[in-house]
């Protein structure tokens, strides 16, 4: 479903910013009805990886297959749903409004569209708002919006960049149950978050990335073990320690 082979990127100097290495030489697959979680500090190459399997930035080295065909690959983003971390949406459109242009785009038939749009506008409690202008919705409201437009299209794959960012506690359980409903149903799901609770409790491995680097891949309670430590966030934390003491 998704290979990256020995993928490096660098981002070149800018105005306030020094050059850096994102990612270094990283490989790792995700199966078909896999979920795996991407953890790491601030600046460990989590949303360098996304921007790759979106194909909004190119690798410097390496490979990326997604569906066994390339990240450039125009068709592929019919069978994926995304979610950005952070929403930017025009002021005056409505969240039907998005909809229906993500369904289109993705080629879903429209009485297959108007019945996913009720389905997910009504299991997200934002049918009732459907109609009002998405710049007039909080910060939690603008996330399960996006959710929305993520599965509109069935996606086969889904690639959510911080999913639980800006959601009150009813709302971070609706989408975590979402989400388990998602796996059951065999989909493939890749998703970073910096809930390790959550992440711990959803996905099927974790790929640990540190300063660009990969520190770990698998089973969540392999890490903890590994670590001799009682839960997987505190393995994460003795794992970066431990790699920053050897640097």
């Amino acid at each position: 479903m998704i290979i990256f082979q020995t993928v490096s990127k660098s981002y070149s100097k800018e105005i306030g910013a020094p050059s850096h290495t994102a990612l270094a030489n990283l490989s790792f697959t995700v199966h078909k009805g896999e979920t795996l979680g991407l953890i790491g500090a601030n600046g460990a190459g989590k949303s360098t990886s996304i921007r790759l399997l979106m194909d909004f930035i190119r690798p410097d080295t390496g490979t990326i297959q997604l569906f066994n065909s390339s990240p450039r690959t125009p068709q592929l983003r019919q069978q994926i749903g995304y979610l950005p971390e952070v929403a930017n949406f025009p002021a005056n459109l409505t969240v039907l409004d998005l909809l229906g242009f993500t369904g289109t785009t993705c080629a879903v038939p429209k009485d297959i569209l108007q019945q996913r749009a009720h389905e997910l506008l009504t299991l997200l409690d934002l049918w009732q708002v459907r109609r009002r202008p998405l710049r007039s919705y909080s910060k939690g409201m603008q996330q399960r919006a996006n959710f929305a437009i993520a599965l509109i299209n069935d996606p086969e794959l889904l690639i959510l960049d911080e999913p639980m960012s800006g959601l009150d506690p009813m709302g971070r359980k609706k989408i975590i149950d979402l989400i388990g409903q998602l796996k059951e149903a065999g989909k493939t799901i890749l998703f970073c978050s910096h809930i390790l609770e959550d992440v711990d409790r959803l996905v099927d491995s974790v790929l640990l990335l540190h300063k660009g680097k990969k520190l770990f891949h698998g089973p969540p309670d392999v890490l903890a073990a590994d670590e001799n430590q009682a839960s997987m966030a505190e393995a994460f934390v003795s794992r970066v320690k431990r790699e920053e003491a050897h640097v």
